[in-house]
């Protein structure tokens, strides 16, 4: 499955605003070109099929969330206590698995007959997200780091899915309201860069356009 086209337009490249910059527009191009598949890139250490990536100076990467990962480090997003750190490599792993099996769902041609499922469960998996945000402002502690940025797109997909599964978990509302207030990226979510959809690939059932 790979990532989605909404990760072009992911807000965790918005903040901080720097010369950061995936290569979006190449990567749709490609991703819509029938050749994309046969296609090789040589970037970084290896032979690269995938996009999106980043250049910056020497250093090349590519996955998604290793970019996250790159610029997150550089702008001192990763937690700076042992705690907070631990809190960070918890939850990263935890929105893994939990976009993982949404994404099973959105791509399976049983989406029908598996959504109801699906969504009754759904009120305990946002529940363990609730108690691990407890009274904190942000999933770390008090400062925000890179899973804030993953915790978002992941219940921003969920609240599109079904738009009343955040309304049992009041600091889960609070949480997206705060990230969305953020300066940098209140601003890019209102600028002409930020692309409210496709949420996956064109093979998907739900979420493809």
């Amino acid at each position: 499955m790979g990532a989605g086209p909404r990760e072009q337009s992911s807000p965790s490249l918005a903040h901080p605003s720097s010369a950061y910059k995936l290569q979006a527009q190449v990567w749709e191009a490609l991703l819509l070109s029938t050749k994309a598949s046969r296609m090789v890139m040589i970037l970084g250490y290896w032979d690269i099929r995938g996009l999106p990536y980043l250049i910056d100076g020497a250093h090349k990467v590519t996955q998604s969330n290793a970019i996250l990962r790159y610029i997150a480090r550089k702008h001192n997003l990763c937690g700076e206590t042992e705690e907070e750190k631990i809190r960070v490599d918890i939850l990263e792993n935890e929105v893994t698995d939990t976009r993982m099996a949404f994404a099973m769902l959105c791509y399976n041609p049983d989406f029908e007959k598996l959504r109801p499922g699906y969504l009754e469960g759904l009120p305990d998996k946002l529940k363990l997200y609730s108690q691990f945000l407890g009274k904190r402002p942000w999933f770390a502690g008090e400062k925000l780091t890179y899973v804030d940025f993953l915790v978002y797109d992941l219940l921003d997909l969920h609240r599109i899915f079904e738009p009343k599964s955040l309304e049992a978990f009041p600091n889960l509302k609070e949480f997206m309201t705060r990230f969305e207030g953020l300066k940098k990226i209140s601003a890019y979510m209102k600028s002409g860069r930020f692309l409210p959809g496709p949420l996956f690939l064109k093979i998907a059932v739900w979420g493809n356009k």
